[in-house]
C-alpha cells in the first residue's frame, strides 16, 4: 500500500504531524510531498528525530523515518505565522500528488489542513497563478477549498465531500457518515445553488462512491431539508417542493434508496440515523457541527467522485499549536487508517 501525503499549510500543525506519524513503523508506504528542509527544521524544534529519504521508489518504514518527495519552499517559514509568499508551493504540493495519483503511483491521497485565507490572500496579491489552465496551478480566486481544487485538477464533473467517523463508540450503532451538497460557499449563496442538476449528480455520485469506497452494496441516503422543518409544506421555503423532493422522487425510480426531505433538525437523532446508511446534508454547517460534536479529532473527510481516493484531517491548521509539541495526531491516523481499508 502506497500513499501520498501532503502536510498542507507549512505555518500550520501540519509538518508537526508529518514529523509525528514518522515516529512509528508503519506496514505501508507513506510518500510525503513536502519541503524537506521544512520537515528537519520542525522535527527539531519538536525535539524528535527525523531521517529523511528523497527517494520516493524506495520508501522507509521504519520509526524516525520518512520517505520525501521534494518540493522546494521558496519562503521563510515561521511556526504559527502565515506567508503568504508559500501559497504557491502549498497548491505545488497538492498538484505534484494528485499527478502522482493519476498516474496511479499511489493508492489514495491523504491531505493535511491548508489555510484558504492565505491562499486568497497570494492570489489578490499576483503571488499565484489565476489562470493556469486545469494542470496549472489554480485557475479561481477566491480559493474555496481541498475539494474544489482536486475537483479542477482531476477535470472531474462532480464531487462529493463526506466526512465520517469511522470506529463505532457506546451511543453509536454504525459509521455516522455525512456529506454535503454544497461546500465552502457563503450561506446567502446555497438555495441557489441546490438545483435539480446539482441534487441529482451528488446524489448519485454519493450512491456510487458509498458502494465503491464503503464496501454497501446497497446504501440507504437520509436526505434533508434546506429550510426549516423541511419547508412546512411550501410556507417555510418552496426548495422543498420544487427542486429536492422531485429529484428524491426520479432517483428512487432509478432503484436508489432514499428517505426525505427530513427536516434538519430531527434527522441526526438517533431513531432516524439508524435507518440509513449516510446523511445528506445542503450546506457545510447543517451537516457538520452534528458530526465534529460527536467525535471532532476522530473523523475523516472524504472526497468522492475522484479517479482516486482521497481522504484528510477533519481539522484545521491549529496555527497556535505549530512547532509546539501539541498537535494531536489522532485525525491523521484516521485518515491514513480508512486510506488504507479502500
Amino acid at each position: 500500500m502506497r500513499l501520498a501525503f501532503t502536510p498542507g499549510e507549512p505555518a500550520g500543525i501540519g509538518p508537526d504531524l508529518a514529523v509525528q506519524i514518522a515516529q512509528s513503523e508503519r506496514d505501508y508506504d507513506l510518500i510525503a510531498f513536502a519541503d524537506p528542509e521544512l520537515l528537519q527544521q520542525r522535527a527539531q524544534q519538536l525535539g524528535l528525530p527525523l531521517k529523511i529519504n528523497v527517494n520516493s521508489q524506495h520508501s522507509l518504514r521504519e520509526a524516525g523515518a520518512l520517505t520525501v518527495h521534494p518540493i522546494p519552499l521558496q519562503a521563510a517559514i515561521q511556526p504559527g505565522v502565515l506567508n503568504p509568499n508559500s501559497a504557491a508551493y502549498v497548491l505545488e504540493t497538492i498538484r505534484t500528488a494528485t499527478d502522482a495519483c493519476l498516474d496511479q503511483q499511489y493508492h489514495a491521497l491523504v491531505t493535511g489542513p491548508i489555510h484558504k485565507g492565505v491562499i486568497n490572500q497570494a492570489g489578490k496579491a499576483g503571488l499565484i497563478c489565476r489562470n493556469c489552465g486545469p494542470r496549472g496551478v489554480v485557475t479561481q480566486i477566491p480559493f474555496s477549498g481541498h475539494t474544489e481544487y482536486l475537483q479542477q485538477l482531476c477535470e472531474t464533473d462532480e464531487v462529493v465531500m463526506m466526512l465520517v467517523i469511522p470506529e463505532q463508540d457506546t451511543s453509536q450503532q454504525k459509521p455516522l457518515r455525512v456529506a454535503l451538497v454544497t461546500t465552502h460557499l457563503p450561506l446567502n449563496e446555497v438555495a441557489a445553488a441546490i438545483t435539480t442538476e446539482k441534487l441529482t449528480k451528488i446524489i448519485t455520485t454519493l450512491h456510487q462512491g458509498l458502494i465503491t469506497h464503503c464496501g454497501l452494496s446497497h446504501p440507504s441516503l437520509l436526505v434533508a431539508g434546506l429550510n426549516p422543518h423541511a419547508g412546512e409544506g411550501g410556507h417555510l421555503g418552496t426548495e422543498e417542493i420544487e427542486v429536492i423532493t422531485p429529484v428524491i422522487n426520479q432517483l428512487r425510480q432509478q432503484g436508489i434508496d432514499l428517505q426525505g426531505p427530513i427536516p434538519a433538525d430531527t434527522l441526526f437523532t438517533p431513531p432516524i440515523l439508524s435507518q440509513g446508511d449516510a446523511v445528506l446534508a445542503m450546506y457545510h454547517d447543517q451537516g457538520l457541527p452534528v458530526l465534529k460534536h460527536n467525535g471532532f479529532g476522530r473523523a475523516v473527510n472524504i472526497t468522492l467522485g475522484l479517479p482516486f481516493l482521497r481522504t484528510s484531517v477533519d481539522h484545521g491548521t491549529a496555527l497556535d499549536l505549530a512547532g509546539t509539541g501539541r498537535a494531536n495526531l489522532s485525525s491523521l491516523q484516521q485518515a491514513i487508517a480508512v486510506a488504507q481499508q479502500v
